[in-house]
């Protein structure tokens, strides 16, 4: 595995991408001697790789139960992406009067390969990582490490319900126009009308998961036999 220093990190690399990409809905139980087995290494990466993921907020350990994925409520998301407005609209804010001519450009390059990954509907496991490379280049420059540390973990978190929102919503070219006009604004140096977009952006992108999320649950309700 010569693109990772040690086991553990080739796991917990491998396992986030199966719980971004759905294998493991939220709740769902990780077995370690099942992961062992299925990644052909000991239970010590394993353990190192879940760990890791709870870090992130994937995964959370239960007293006596194991590892399970975590299930987000709808509270907890969009308490998730309220922090997003706050930290996200800040970073744009401080960032864009240092913005160069270069990285805008390198911005701009990133959202071309966004939008022909979203066009094309392949690449799917690229769109929400697509997203965040795109957002983190136009906050890059308000030099912030902390503050990007917090949000990177927060775009983590949020990533299966990005992805949901991307894929379900019919709201993709909606989402590629804004981040167009983001992309101008920026570059127009308009701070006040690029942060006003990106709160609506990022609280409608919440709202469309919550309505997926409601949807699911009120058609799960529905199919329930009648136990009257």
């Amino acid at each position: 595995m010569p693109a990772y220093k040690t086991r553990a990190q080739f796991v917990a690399n491998d396992l986030r991408g199966r719980i971004l990409g759905g294998e493991f809905p939220g709740g769902s139980q990780l077995r370690q001697d099942a992961l062992a087995k299925d990644y052909d290494v000991s239970r010590i990466p394993v353990r190192e790789a879940l760990l890791a993921l709870e870090s992130e907020g994937l995964v959370e350990f239960h007293a006596h139960r194991g590892a399970f994925t975590t299930e987000l409520s709808i509270a907890k998301i969009r308490e998730l992406f309220e922090l997003r407005v706050l930290l996200e609209t800040y970073m744009l804010k401080r960032a864009i009067p240092n913005l160069t001519e270069e990285q805008l450009d390198d911005a701009e390059g990133i959202l071309r390969k966004y939008d022909a990954a979203l066009d094309s509907r392949g690449q799917i496991d690229n769109w929400s990582e697509y997203n965040f490379v795109f957002h983190q280049a136009l906050y890059a420059p308000a030099n912030l490490p902390e503050t990007m540390a917090i949000i990177s973990q927060l775009n983590t978190k949020s990533d299966r319900y990005i992805r949901m929102q991307l894929l379900y919503t019919q709201e993709i070219e909606k989402a590629e126009r804004e981040h167009h006009t983001l992309l101008a604004f920026s570059r127009e140096g308009r701070i006040e009308q690029a942060c006003q977009l990106l709160e609506a952006h990022i609280l409608e992108a919440c709202e469309g998961i919550v309505s997926i999320l409601e949807g699911r649950a009120q058609a799960q309700q529905q199919t329930l036999p009648n136990t009257r």
